[in-house]
């Protein structure tokens, strides 16, 4: 036999209990007298026992079918099955003379609505965080509902009774009670912790019906006897197939905005209820019961406001953090941006000027982090002290700050940022050394199609730029310089995906042996396929990517690639060494060697293979940390090679000192050493010093064959230049190598020409 789904079994289960309550109600009234006394009784609680059972196997059903919803089931059935044993006991007499208290069926009574609460308080779609305030906001609400709700249910009851003290707070005990979960239900609807949905508004409804039985039970009380009528079983067993249906009916997976009043709005209104329950003072004995209710209400509400007062005073605090810079004390960028917000949608004139300081890194470098913080505390406490009230100051981050003024006169902002730059230029005493700080400064104006102070502030970093780059010190926007500025911006997101998808390609440039006329080497130089724009050389993006942080990503795309090709060229027999540049930032910061070093093992080529070329301001910049990173590549078996000799201020110590194997000739000195003497003695003296050393010598900027003869009549070690090849694609250096030892010809095939300076330059 297939068995039956939960659903489908529960769904049927619904219509059970009404036809119960139906059937109960029809017999009791159309044959009022076909039963005596006992066997009313007994219809009576047989009826009640199968509204019960179907109510408890309609919870079982929903407990199987949902897992988690099975503690607030629980509760439930601990209030059904209390209120059950204390209805059969309750239903066995018919009258009870002087109420007494606790009597069985009294005590069963109130235990069920421990289970009931229980479950009110479980059966909640999204409960509040573990505090105090959605349980006093939840205190505040439903004691206000019951003050007021109890005050106009409850006093036509006590004018009904006339006996007062406990019998009367008995018997209002139970209508209390029905209309205080009714209010916990509704006070977390009010407060989102329960979804808007016909399960919680049926929810409502079954304990306001449950108040309705019991308050007609307490206006008959008088007479000293329950009166178990049809009417008033058919209002119980509806009342609870009303919150047996809402209980296992699966709530809404998303709880719905509810569209109530604002929170404080809600909460004020009920302690004001709260307040009038108080002032009115309701009859005889309901006061025993409603004044406590509305006290403690009122308390709760005091206790929700001490709350919100001590957070508003966190909030104002944090938000004062949040909007001031840790080091300085100055407003920070959020102020600042804030600030110009607000100025736009009110319509004032603004002037905003952004500022950084020169060579800010040279003395975190030099003197330490330290000193660099004191250095900005010392500029922020020089701004502060002379711009007036009306400016603000505020430091952006690292080593820019900015001023918002509150005009837009082009000259008056000029004046200003040029005075400031004078005051900052005069030496600052910080940390035993005097410190003169040079500016450069941007200016924008509020332009009338502004919207968002992102709008002046980019603008005023174009101009800093503009102005740091020119040396003028101070600068206004210029429209002009911002077009060339967002297509440099452009292209550099343009270079950033084409690092990432391949658009790179290595060039190499063969170094010839001037004794052998082997290929002993090759050089690496880089190159962009662009998409539209076509071969790009590295002088046409190498500096952006510079200034905009891109160098890194770059030099580890580029040494995977020469590795790849020096690999490959290995695997072929091939034994020529392969030469590739490192710029200073990247050989001595600490994160580009290490994933180099990786990169190198997992080539596995022979030692020696792999040269690394790096310019003589790697090494006077930081000559210590150079020499250790130096002696880090040579322990990986990298040989070391001076770039553009002879162009810098090093000292002939370095070449004592730091494990160099190579020395590269600048170019200028190469082209010219045929008209110019000085630079044919230099070549010679360069030469003479590099073989004393045990160095090799590279002759760069070789173009034509008088200046390769010469060079080999001095005994220079290697030629390189375009009068023996030109930069070539790496798929086209091993047949070049081939075609140049079988001497077959001294220059490759036609290449593709190189889009941007002249081929001399790479």
């Amino acid at each position: 036999m297939p068995s039956i789904a939960p659903s489908v079994l529960l769904a049927g289960l619904r219509v059970v209990p009404w036809l119960i309550v139906a059937g109960g109600l029809v017999v009791q009234v159309v044959m009022p007298d076909a039963m005596d006394h006992a066997a009313g009784m007994l219809a009576s609680v047989l009826s009640t026992v199968a509204l019960f059972g179907a109510l408890l196997m309609m919870i079982a059903v929903a407990a199987v079918r949902s897992r988690r919803r099975r503690p607030m089931l629980a509760a439930l059935t601990a209030g059904v099955l209390l209120w059950l044993a204390g209805s059969a006991v309750l239903q066995g007499s018919a009258t009870i003379a002087p109420v007494r208290f606790p009597s069985l069926s009294e005590t069963l009574f109130l235990l069920s609505y421990v289970g009931l609460a229980a479950f009110v308080l479980t059966d909640t779609v999204r409960r509040g965080p573990r505090d105090w305030i959605p349980w006093l906001e939840t205190l505040v609400l439903c004691g206000a509902g019951i003050s007021v709700a109890g005050t106009i249910v409850l006093t036509p009851i006590a004018l009904a009774f006339d006996r007062g003290g406990l019998p009367l707070l008995l018997a209002v005990v139970y209508p209390l009670l029905d209309i205080g979960l009714a209010a916990l239900v509704l006070a977390q609807l009010l407060l989102h912790q329960r979804d808007r949905s016909w399960r919680t508004a049926v929810l409502i409804v079954g304990f306001v019906v449950l108040a309705a039985a019991d308050s007609s039970v307490v206006l008959n009380l008088a007479s000293g006897s329950y009166p178990i009528s049809p009417g008033l079983n058919s209002l119980w067993g509806a009342a609870f197939a009303l919150m047996v249906g809402a209980a296992t009916t699966p709530s809404s997976t998303e709880a719905r905005v509810l569209h109530v009043p604002r929170r404080s709005r809600t909460l004020l209104a009920a302690v004001a209820s709260a307040l009038v329950v108080l002032v009115v003072s309701p009859l005889g004995g309901l006061g025993l019961v409603l004044i406590p209710v509305a006290t403690v209400t009122v308390a709760a509400a005091g206790a929700r406001m001490a709350i919100a007062l001590r957070e508003a005073q966190g909030a104002a605090e944090a938000l004062r953090l949040s909007r001031t810079d840790d080091l300085t004390g100055l407003p920070n960028r959020r102020a600042v941006l804030a600030e110009l917000d607000e100025g736009l949608r009110s319509d004032s004139p603004l002037g905003f000027m952004l500022l950084d300081i020169d060579g800010f890194k040279d003395v975190n470098d030099s003197v330490g982090h330290a000193t660099g913080d004191a250095l900005l505390v010392l500029v922020a406490d020089r701004l502060r002290d002379a711009l007036d009230s009306r400016t603000s100051v505020a430091r952006l981050g690292g080593d820019e700050f900015a001023i918002v003024v509150h005009h837009q006169d082009p000259l008056r902002l000029i004046e200003t940022a040029r005075s400031v730059r004078d005051l900052l230029a005069e030496p600052h005493p910080v940390d035993g050394l005097q410190l003169s700080v040079h500016v450069s400064i941007g200016i924008s104006v509020r332009l009338p199609a502004d919207t968002r102070s992102t709008d002046l502030l980019r603008r005023a970093d174009v101009a800093m730029y503009e102005a740091k780059a020119s040396r003028a010190g101070a600068l206004l926007y210029d429209p002009a310089q911002d077009c060339f500025t967002r297509d440099r911006l452009r292209r550099t997101e343009q270079l950033r995906r084409g690092i990432r998808s391949g658009q790179l390609e290595m060039w190499y440039q063969p170094q010839i042996d001037a004794a052998t006329q082997e290929v002993a080497s090759v050089e690496a130089l880089v190159r962009w396929r662009h998409p539209t724009d076509g071969l790009l050389a590295p002088v046409m993006f190498l500096p952006d990517a510079r200034r905009y942080g891109l160098m890194s990503e770059l030099s580890l795309a580029v040494m995977g690639m020469v590795l790849d090709d020096a690999r490959a060229w290995v695997d072929c027999g091939f034994e020529f060494r392969v030469s590739l540049n490192c710029a200073p930032p990247e050989l001595l910061g600490g994160t580009l060697l290490p994933e180099f070093f990786a990169m190198l093992d997992r080539a596995a080529l022979p030692p020696g293979t792999l040269v690394v070329e790096i310019t003589e301001d790697s090494f006077m910049s930081d000559p210590d940390r150079a020499r250790e990173r130096m002696l880090e590549l040579r322990s990986h078996h990298v040989e070391l090679a001076i770039d553009d000799y002879g162009t810098g201020f090093s000292s002939l110590s370095y070449l004592r000192d730091l494990p160099v194997q190579e020395l590269k000739m600048d170019r200028s000195f190469v082209a010219t050493m045929r008209s110019d003497a000085r630079s044919r003695v230099i070549v010679d003296t360069t030469r003479q010093m590099a073989h004393a050393m045990g160095l090799r010598l590279v002759a760069e900027g070789v173009e034509d064959a008088a200046t390769a003869a010469a060079l080999v009549a001095m005994n220079i070690d290697l030629l390189q230049g375009n009068h023996m090849s030109p930069p070539m694609p790496a798929a086209a250096v091993a047949g070049w190598v081939k075609t140049w030892s079988g001497g077959l010809s001294a220059h490759p095939a036609s290449l593709p020409e190189v889009q941007g300076p002249p081929r001399g330059q790479h």
